[in-house]
């Protein structure tokens, strides 16, 4: 499953800050993009086993 996401650099504490539109609430952040990005996979994950626990 593919999601789109929005990454933006954190002016005030360096790094990255990640979200998912599509999934309210899915957020996370990096000190490189590419460990924003491995956590954001990791997050995203984790919201859509509680989403469908929650829809059973």
């Amino acid at each position: 499953m593919r999601f789109r996401i929005v990454v933006r650099e954190d002016p005030e504490d360096g790094g990255y800050v990640v979200s998912c539109p599509a999934i309210p609430g899915c957020h996370s952040q990096g000190e490189t993009l590419e460990e924003a990005l491995e956590n954001i996979k990791d997050a995203i994950s984790g919201c859509v086993e509680v989403l469908n626990e929650r829809a059973e």
